[in-house]
Parts: structure tokens; sequence; C-alpha cells
């Protein structure tokens, strides 16, 4: 692995929340043959990057993506805090960068197209997401191999309550976890994510709720602001419940219907059929 120490770190688990990952690595969930769509989403959980919630919001939202007809991978990535990393912020871009070059490069293995391969992302994993989308450095290409030549841009994103700016609506959590603590403005900067959209961003859906008081509605705000003045298209949802906890089941019968919402705008946008 790139950017590694060469420490034995052992992989730890507890509640369904992975603390510590040894190796990253993706979960395979397609759906079946006669209902493929010939699209795929890599799915990175969440966690405040001290954490992967993999299960709820991994393979619960796999098993949701799959009833579309879409293929879904879940991503164990490194997490910035393990001890054997070099520079903690690149661990977990060079493991969502590597994942999505994989997908790519087995795309006929499990009959998706080549250029519907998009990301999706909650909280944090939100804002690994809008990294690896807004940002062109390939961090992954360590050593030249047979996945050097494919892409590791997504093709669409989803972002379910995404940490996006590590400016004035920071979750001070993510920003601390990812650049450690007192991080320098240079790189708040660089990865505060709207101001690294260009009209080569991605379609972008986004939701949050406005009483998240974990990571303020702001960052998706800022996001799609930045899309409007670049023209990427894109599909922005404010609920006023919701709370962090948007996922598969909601207590808000109005907040429940972004399922509804993301299902049509993957169709209006030609991802699936």
């Amino acid at each position: 692995m790139p950017n590694s120490r060469g420490m034995e770190v052992t992989f730890e688990e507890e509640n369904d929340r992975i603390t510590e990952v040894d190796v990253p690595g993706i979960h395979v969930f397609t759906p079946a043959k006669e209902e493929n769509k010939g699209s795929a989403v890599l799915i990175i959980p969440g966690g405040g990057y001290h954490h992967l919630t993999y299960d709820l919001n991994g393979f619960q939202i796999a098993k949701w993506f799959n009833t579309l007809g879409i293929s879904a991978f879940v991503l164990n990535y490194r997490l910035p805090i393990s001890p054997d990393l070099e520079v903690r912020q690149n661990g977990p871009i060079q493991d969502a960068q590597r994942a999505m070059k994989l997908i790519r490069a087995n795309a006929d293995t499990y009959n998706i197209a080549r250029n519907k391969i998009g990301v999706f992302g909650t909280s944090a994993g939100g804002h690994l997401a809008s990294t690896i989308a807004t940002h062109g450095e390939d961090l992954s290409n360590i050593d030249h191999d047979s996945l050097s030549d494919f892409s590791f841009k997504p093709d669409f994103m989803l972002l379910i309550s995404p940490v996006i700016s590590f400016g004035k609506y920071a979750h001070a959590g993510s920003r601390d976890n990812f650049l450690g603590e007192e991080p320098s403005e240079e790189l708040i900067k660089k990865f505060s994510n709207e101001l690294h959209v260009s009209s080569q961003t991605p379609a972008t859906f986004l939701v949050h709720a406005q009483n998240d008081k974990s990571v303020s509605p702001m960052n998706s705000i800022l996001f799609y602001e930045a899309m409007l003045k670049n023209n990427v298209d894109g599909s922005l949802h404010i609920f006023p419940k919701g709370e962090h906890a948007i996922g598969i089941v909601n207590d808000s019968e109005l907040t429940n219907g972004w399922k509804i919402l993301a299902e049509k705008w993957l169709k209006d946008s030609l991802i699936i059929d």
C-alpha cells in the first residue's frame, strides 16, 4: 500500500463501526442479471473520519441501489487517524481513487458502462466523495500498473448530509481527524471542496436536513451555489426534518421521499433507464 509506514495494523470493529482498517477494500453488491441497468456506484460510508458506519451507510444503501438495478461497491478506506499513514489526509483519498479505478477496470465483469460509474457519500463520506470529484491529482498512481490508465473521477454524485467545507461551516471533528488539529489555512482551503467546483465537476444530487445540528446544511448549499456558478447540473433538497440521520428509513415521511427523488433524478440524468 502507498503512504504506509509499514506498521502492523489490526482491523478493529465495534458496534457495527469500523475503527481501524488494516487493508482497504470494497464489498460488492450486484443486482440480478435480468435487472442490471449497466451503471454502478461507489459507496463511501461516513463516520467523521474517525470510524466507518459501513452497515447503516454502506451495506443498507447498497441493497437499495440494487433494487434500482445499480451495482454497488462499499468502500472500506483507511482512516486518517491511523498511525500507519505517512500523510494522514492522503490515505482515504488514495483508497477512494483506487476503488474507482478497480470498478472501471472490471466493468465488463459486472456488465456496467465505464461512463456510468458514480459515487455516493454520507457525512464525512460525502467529503471524501466530493474530494475525488473536484481534485485532479492522482494520489493512487504511485507505481504504474494495470490500473494507471483508468480514471478515478466519478460520472455523477449523490451526497447525503455531506461534509463539504472546512471553513466557517465545518464539522470540526471531521476536519481535525482529516487534517490534524490546528491545520494551516492553506490546507483548509485546499480541502474545502466548494472552492474547487469547476465545469468538470460531475452532476450532483444533494440532500440535507435543515435541523442537522452536526453538519450544517450550509455545506450542501455552498456546494450547490458553486455548481450554479460553474453550470454543473444537479439537484438540491433541504428537508425541514431528518437531523444528521437521513438514511433508508426516516421518521419524517417527507424526508423519506429523498429516495424517490434520487431515483427520478438518476432516470432523468439517463444514468438508469
